[in-house]
């Protein structure tokens, strides 16, 4: 039996001049009230196009379908928190516990912050995840990890650092996503936060006892 075909969700073209740039900043925008109003179910281009107040025309200028829109969305996220990851991890003025501790006050409140749209975009997964373009940005921060386990844990195996590396993001990539599915005060994601950072903290110096 043949594989399914995977959706192409490579942008067309990018845009080259202001006028195509922020046609595409709109359809985007259109995009994620579409998203958060319909949920991945009823996404499609034609309601994009509706809510942008332009053509289906248009949005295939750029988008060759609504999956090509989705990850579009998805890989700004990802994008963006990969960078969150490698600016606080990467802080050689601060000592590694406290990096990672930043990191995960950080990581927490940027989940609490983008919940709805994330898990909108979750429900809309499948149509672009098995993508290579997904694939690759979904290990984007693995390197970036990987650097900051040999610099906080220079004694411990390569391999215990790699599955020191993947416990911590697993884990608190994770939590973030179920404690963010309920809204909470500020002060309880702080709490949340912090025993997290505890607990990760301790890990990586009992590894480093060892």
């Amino acid at each position: 039996m043949k594989k399914p075909r995977r959706p192409d969700i490579s942008l067309r073209k990018a845009p080259q001049q202001a006028r195509s740039t922020d046609l595409v900043k709109a359809i985007l925008e259109a995009a994620v009230q579409v998203l958060l109003r319909e949920g991945a179910a009823r996404f499609t281009t034609a309601r994009v196009a509706e809510r942008a107040g332009v053509s289906v025309g248009s949005i295939y200028q750029y988008f060759p379908n609504k999956a090509a829109i989705l990850f579009r969305l998805q890989s700004d996220e990802w994008e963006q928190t990969t960078e969150m990851v490698r600016v606080l991890l990467e802080d050689s003025r601060k000592p590694p516990l406290l990096r990672l501790r930043a990191l995960v006050h950080a990581f927490l409140r940027s989940e609490f912050e983008e919940a709805a749209v994330r898990l909108a975009l979750n429900d809309a997964a499948p149509l672009y995840r098995d993508g290579e373009q997904a694939q690759a940005l979904a290990h984007a921060w693995d390197g970036i990890i990987a650097r900051f386990m040999r610099e906080a844990l220079p004694t411990v195996s390569p391999r215990r650092r790699k599955l020191a590396g993947e416990m911590v993001m697993s884990t608190l990539t994770t939590m973030g996503e179920h404690l963010s599915r309920t809204p909470r005060p500020d002060s309880e994601i702080k709490r949340h936060a912090d025993a997290m950072a505890d607990m990760f903290s301790a890990y990586l110096d009992s590894l480093a006892a060892a």
